[in-house]
């Protein structure tokens, strides 16, 4: 509900375009996303032709990802990024990590297990492709709140803190309708030359770096980068 105004299946089916295009695999490739939330992507995924293992460590998310549907070339799992199964060592032609669903840990090193166990579960030339914020731009541009409507009459408020020492956002929540509560969640932003030095360490380069979604170029400005990096 949250981030229901962000959300379309006509952007979902943009995105997943883009991914195919930066992807560029044969059909029935292996795919793993991850964490894949409530199946945006890797419906459309198996959708388009491949085999497609969605992760997320949310019971929640998992049951109304199942609910868009299963069968035998998309599945879902619950579990944790940071301990990919072994049997998946080698397994996947690519790995999607999007809409920002990287740096939630307190531990740094945890960050680091997490592309490790991408760089793992990839076969050799396989892709990662990673969507996040940039921690360039967000600061360039730094909103500390903001609010929306959803279409059934909620308020959702977010007032935001950033610490340049940890890289933390802290984002506290406000949502006001049938009932009233507030929470509060932190992400570590990183920036391109970051990211691209914690896949070099796991095997994995980043071979290009755009402006989000887009086909333009990454730049200092750009609020979210998408990066394709290929295992060795």
């Amino acid at each position: 509900m949250e981030y229901e105004p962000l959300f379309s299946l006509e952007d979902d089916r943009a995105q997943v375009t883009r991914l195919l295009e930066l992807l560029e695999l044969p059909h029935g490739s292996r795919v793993l996303d991850v964490p894949c939330g409530q199946g945006r992507h890797a419906h459309l995924l198996a959708e388009a032709g491949h085999d497609v293992t969605g992760l997320d460590y949310s019971a929640t998310l998992i049951a109304k990802a199942k609910s868009r549907g299963t069968g035998r070339t998309l599945r879902y799992t619950r579990g944790d990024m940071r301990t990919l199964p072994a049997r998946w060592t080698g397994k996947f032609d690519a790995v999607v990590n999007l809409f920002t669903s990287f740096g939630f840990f307190a531990d740094a090193r945890d960050d680091e297990r997490v592309i490790e166990g991408f760089a793992r579960v990839l076969k050799p030339g396989g892709t990662l492709i990673w969507h996040g914020g940039s921690r360039d731009g967000v600061m360039a541009k730094f909103l500390d709140r903001d609010w929306w409507t959803t279409t059934d009459g909620t308020m959702i408020g977010h007032e935001r803190e950033f610490d340049p020492l940890t890289g933390f956002i802290t984002v506290r929540t406000t949502i006001k309708g049938k009932r009233t509560f507030e929470r509060e969640h932190r992400i570590r932003l990183y920036t391109a030359s970051q990211l691209a030095e914690l896949c070099r360490a796991a095997g994995l380069v980043v071979e290009q770096a755009f402006d989000g979604w887009s086909d333009a170029p990454l730049t200092r400005e750009s609020s979210e980068m998408l990066l394709i990096a290929r295992r060795d």
